[in-house]
């Protein structure tokens, strides 16, 4: 049965005391103080992004050239394709973690695989990018994650008549699917003091649709059945507000997600066929433990009509919206995107072209000053070639070419500095890159300071980007993955982290810094193959990969080489082992030689006495035999005994000398050896 809440064309105001009245109370409310705080700078912003020329933005009144400097056009697109490019150049943006107790992490390959390959098929990258457009020119990207079921064909074949035959067709799966919609900000509605989607009351996303939009619904069974009306155009949140012809056949819908008051909602899924009545005012939901406020979807439709009222769906509770500041206003939900930052220097830098402009229409054009008196009455003093100007007299007296001078050619200089001035504010570098700073004029050290300033300006944004919109995203799809599609999608507590790298400026620099450092070390070192690895990897080349395993296999070692290396070595430290153990015999030998001269001369040294009284003896004995008379002759032989004597003490006294030098020899030996063993045996 149909549910007509519409009558008329001009619906009479709404009371709170309905849920849509409530609703819209709200909205009309944050709308003007959007309309009132940001409208019309979001307006200029789009236009000069654009390049659309509009009378309110005039620097002067006299102003006739509707020229629009690119520079902001420029600072935009570069600013955004460095952060697309950080995030989605690598192919894989995002990665999830496991729980560190958790061995298995075939869950985790799954879930990530199947993320990736959904997000594929509904084109979240382009609305990501998308998104990112609407922050640098507006200062805050706006999304909203939908859900749709959609019909996924595929080729397939089926066997027929017992297996002997296949026909061919086509598989149809029915299957809900995530979404990501770009919101423009002046169809984005939300609680004024709220610096965050989720410290908001609520928020809504104020919209036309095309009317067949609404009716697919209504055969779905998401929207109540109503007749649905066309909507009048409200300029306020087309799309396009530079349309001059308007379409038609649109809805105007708003989708509120936030709180609203549990007895409002109550009644609004009430039927017509209920009898009894639950009676949730503002009393009875004091008796109960529940809140006065509950989280919920509200559909609205033309501002009057209830297409949907339900308690918040799911599973985690959260609303169905992400946004981030391109760069962050303290407590405020809108950011400051690249549109404000260079509006100064563009419009400084547009005024001085639209001057330069007028001044040319004035000085490069032909102008005549004629005496009026001296032409003929009806005349049209107009200037082209060939034509004939007739003259009462004199031309010479009548006519006069007439031009206001030159243009000055300090205005050059004057647009290239406010040029420079919108690359300062935005932090936007193009190819020609910074005068005097990044090209060619300045030293590399100027050229790392200055590109190391603008890495930073880029990272910060990326860093919130990240955290503020990625993050959130890829969690609440997965979410709503593993509730509507828990055949497939594995259910579990994970952690999703994004895996984006740095722009491609920021690549370029960091790919120079490590060659520099690679020209210092030589091929031989540990580092240099990770060193080179690292170069490849922030290189945007098609077989990187490929470069990355040669040289994570030529890294490796070859098992051959490896074991005959190892028996190189063994033997070396056996050679090595034995000549220590040679050198130690060797020094043992010498100590025992020295230590058996030392005994001899001991021995030697003790018999010499001895051996001197006993040639005494014999001398005399020799010398006193019965028969020898002749005295002279044995006086002779007492001499020469008496020399004998002498030397043999001197030889004595060297022996002794050479036991003393023998002992101190052995001692140095001794002392030689336990130095040498020391140092061998590492002590």
């Amino acid at each position: 049965m149909l549910v007509n809440d519409y009558e008329g064309s001009s619906p009479e105001p709404l009371l709170t005391e309905t849920l849509e009245g409530w609703v819209e109370t709200k909205l009309e409310s944050w709308r003007n103080s959007y309309n009132s705080n940001y409208r019309q700078k979001h307006e200029e912003y789009n236009r000069l992004w654009r390049g659309i020329w509009a009378a309110e933005d005039k620097t002067r009144e006299s102003e006739r050239s509707k020229m629009i400097s690119p520079a902001l056009q420029q600072a935009v697109e570069s600013s955004v394709a460095e952060v697309e490019e950080a995030t989605f150049g690598r192919g894989q943006w995002f990665d999830i973690q496991d729980d560190k107790a958790d061995p298995d992490n075939t869950d985790i390959a799954t879930l990530r695989g199947l993320l990736t390959q959904d997000f594929k098929k509904q084109k979240i990258r382009q609305a990501v990018a998308e998104c990112l457009i609407i922050a640098a020119v507006y200062g805050t990207g706006i999304a909203e994650v939908c859900l749709e079921e959609v019909k996924e064909m595929a080729p397939a074949t089926q066997p027929i008549m017992d297996g002997q035959l296949q026909a061919v067709g086509v598989s149809v799966v029915n299957r809900t699917v995530v979404k990501l919609r770009p919101v423009l900000p002046h169809n984005f509605l939300i609680d004024p003091v709220a610096t965050s989607i989720e410290s908001a009351l609520g928020c809504a996303v104020d919209e036309y649709v095309p009317m067949h939009y609404v009716e697919l619904k209504q055969e779905q069974g998401i929207y109540r059945k109503v007749r649905i009306p066309e909507s009048s155009s409200l300029n306020d949140i087309e799309s396009d507000k530079e349309l001059v012809s308007v379409p038609d056949n649109k809805v105007r819908l708003s989708r509120y997600y936030g709180l609203v008051p549990r007895s409002l909602l109550a009644k609004a899924q009430q039927t017509e066929d209920d009898e009894e009545v639950v009676d949730l005012t503002e009393d009875a939901a004091e008796d109960t433990d529940e809140s006065t406020y509950v989280e919920a979807v509200v559909v609205i439709m033309d501002g009057c009509i209830l297409l949907k009222a339900e308690e918040n769906p799911y599973m985690m509770q959260d609303r169905p919206m992400i946004a981030f500041p391109w760069d962050v206003i303290p407590r405020s939900f809108w950011g400051r995107g690249v549109c404000e930052k260079g509006y100064n220097s563009q419009k400084g830098l547009d005024a001085e072209l639209r001057a330069r402009m007028d001044a040319l229409a004035l000085t490069t054009h032909p102008m005549m000053a004629i005496d009026s008196t001296k032409i003929p009455r009806g005349m049209k003093p107009e200037i082209r070639p060939g034509k004939v100007l007739l003259t009462v007299g004199d031309p010479s007296n009548a006519l006069m070419p007439f031009n206001f001078g030159q243009v000055g050619q300090i205005t050059f200089a004057q647009a290239a500095e406010f040029q420079k001035m919108v690359q300062t504010a935005t932090g936007a570098v193009d190819s020609a890159g910074i005068p005097g700073s990044i090209n060619g004029e300045s030293t590399a050290a100027g050229i790392s300071m200055s590109l190391g300033a603008i890495i930073k300006r880029h990272k910060r944004t990326l860093i919130n980007f990240q955290e503020s919109f990625i993050i959130p995203f890829v969690d609440k799809a997965a979410w709503r993955y593993m509730q509507y599609d828990p055949e497939h999608y594995p259910v579990g507590d994970y952690n999703f982290v994004a895996t984006s790298t740095l722009g491609l400026i920021a690549r370029e620099y960091e790919v120079t810094q490590m060659v520099q450092l690679m020209q210092t070390m030589g091929n031989d070192n540990a580092a240099y193959p990770l060193m080179l690895n690292a170069v490849i990897d922030n290189m945007n080349v098609s077989n990187r990969e490929e470069l990355q395993a040669a040289i994570k296999q030529s890294s490796q070692p070859n098992p051959e080489a490896q074991a005959a290396q190892q028996a190189m070595e063994q033997a070396m430290h056996q050679a090595q082992m034995d000549f220590q153990a040679a050198q130690t015999e060797f020094l043992k030998a010498q100590s025992a030689e020295a230590m058996s001269r030392a005994q001899k001369y001991a021995t030697e040294t003790q018999l010499a006495p001895q051996e001197l009284e006993l040639k005494k003896i014999e001398a005399a004995t020799n010398n006193l035999q019965p028969g020898n008379a002749d005295d002279a002759e044995f006086k002779k032989r007492i001499e020469l005994a008496n020399v004998m004597l002498k030397e043999r003490e001197v030889g004595v006294k060297e022996k002794e000398q050479h036991f003393s030098q023998a002992r101190e020899d052995q001692k140095k030996i001794d002392t030689d050896f336990a130095s040498t063993l020391s140092a061998d045996l590492g002590v």
